[in-house]
């Protein structure tokens, strides 16, 4: 099984899951000031269809954004689509 870590720059960052040393699925953001960042784009390897990847690292963008007192706007189609599911993430948007 691979982990989910997350990686940041001055601009962004991403939540990334990495099997065997190779990341396989990522969900990425810029920063929008402060206390709000923008998710821009999630990808998902194939070979991981159907083990609900993309969710597991919104959830793992959504407990980070929790802990700092940050908002998102998920220009994503995935991300936004997957909040629209997700009543219980509707805190953290912007």
């Amino acid at each position: 099984m691979g982990q989910i870590k997350h990686s940041q720059t001055e601009k962004g960052g991403s939540f990334f899951y990495e099997l065997e040393g190779k990341s396989l699925a990522a969900m990425t953001y810029i920063r929008a000031g402060e206390h709000k960042i923008i998710i821009d784009h999630t990808e998902v390897d194939p070979s991981l269809k159907g083990q609900s990847i993309g969710k597991k690292l919104q959830a793992e963008l959504v407990d980070y954004v929790r802990k700092n007192g940050i908002k998102v706007m998920p220009l994503c189609p995935f991300a936004n689509a997957t909040f629209k599911k997700t009543p219980e993430w509707q805190d953290v948007l912007a």
